[in-house]
């Protein structure tokens, strides 16, 4: 497929994506990334299967254009209650700090399959996917539906596996993306976004998106000339007016500098990128329970984090190229991307 056929068939003037920032995008800024010429994506990934529906309504108050809604694959995982504990009490140091000594930690419960049904009772055209593939039931159900769908691959391995699961494109999400790993077969293996690409176009027959670190036209350019038919991008965009990105998190991203970015799992339990601070530093040698639970053991402390102004404590995901980031109308930063 074409880079002008996979525009039409996502509905967008331009081959971007705006990269679907689970707890960071809000109806607004779908909105705006539709009406921008791009395709505007809900992160439903900590949705509830009612707050999705509610997302995508309102997202409809806003904007007739198409938007796509990802979800989080979810993963069975099993956990020892004592090392969940452990994992508890490394964080109180920085609870304490917060003035937040114990903290209620109710643990999450995946609506995926709900969330799914919400999909089609919407009417939602394009559903992508992160940390996995559906399975070949929940496949069979959206393509029922002419649900145009998204995998996510951090490796060649992955990108075939999609496509042998019936993805319609897929994600190539190189090491410099900011956020989450989309990793889910095998060890977690970073590969930059060039080689990433290199390796999945020559064996996938699908449409191929390039995501991490795209942060300008000559980044955009380039991918587009590697073979991909669109970009995704999401630190580029954060520090945007109509972001939903918390305004200390936004002024991090404007003032970081080159290399300010590291991996870690403190905050999630999952491999992640954001920019170096305090918790991190002071969580590396701790307990870290697996994902999704450190995630819930953590959100009390980020919440408190935001709401005393102390960004030392709070997730600021980020790509590589964080340092190229710009404030100003969502709009103004495509048309410099294009």
């Amino acid at each position: 497929m074409s880079k002008l056929k996979l525009m039409a068939m996502l509905g967008t003037e331009h081959p971007i994506i705006q990269a679907p920032m689970a707890g960071v995008t809000t109806p607004e800024f779908v909105a705006a990334s539709a009406e921008a010429g791009i395709l505007g994506s809900v992160g439903a990934g900590y949705l509830s299967a009612h707050e999705t529906r509610q997302f995508i309504r309102q997202v409809r108050e806003r904007t007739e254009k198409l938007i796509a809604v990802n979800l989080f694959v979810p993963e069975q995982v099993e956990v020892d209650p004592l090392y969940l504990r452990q994992a508890y009490e490394a964080l109180q140091p920085i609870g304490k700090q917060l003035c937040l000594p114990f903290w209620e930690v109710p643990l999450s419960e995946s609506e995926f399959d709900r969330q799914v049904q919400v999909v089609v009772e919407e009417s939602v055209k394009i559903c992508s996917f992160t940390f996995g593939l559906p399975d070949e039931k929940t496949v069979r159900l959206l393509k029922e539906n002419d649900i145009y769908l998204i995998g996510t691959a951090t490796t060649v391995e992955e990108a075939k596996l999609a496509e042998q699961a019936g993805m319609d494109a897929i994600v190539a999400q190189g090491s410099e993306a900011g956020g989450h790993r989309g990793s889910f077969s095998g060890e977690l293996t970073l590969i930059s976004l060039d080689e990433l690409l290199r390796g999945i176009i020559t064996t996938v027959q699908i449409p191929v998106i390039a995501a991490g670190g795209i942060a300008n036209k000559e980044m955009t350019k380039n991918a587009l000339s590697a073979g991909a038919q669109a970009v995704q991008i999401g630190t580029a965009l954060l520090a945007s007016d109509e972001s939903g990105a918390h305004p200390l998190y936004k002024k991090a991203v404007l003032d970081a500098d080159e290399g300010c970015t590291v991996l870690t799992k403190a905050f999630s339990g999952k491999t992640a990128r954001g920019i170096r601070n305090r918790f991190i530093n002071e969580m590396k040698e701790a307990n870290i329970a697996p994902y999704p639970y450190q995630n819930d053991l953590t959100k009390g402390l980020r919440k408190a984090a935001a709401k005393q102004g102390k960004n030392e404590f709070m997730s600021l995901w980020a790509g590589e190229s964080v340092h190229l980031s710009t404030s100003g109308n969502l709009k103004a930063i495509i048309e410099r991307l294009i």
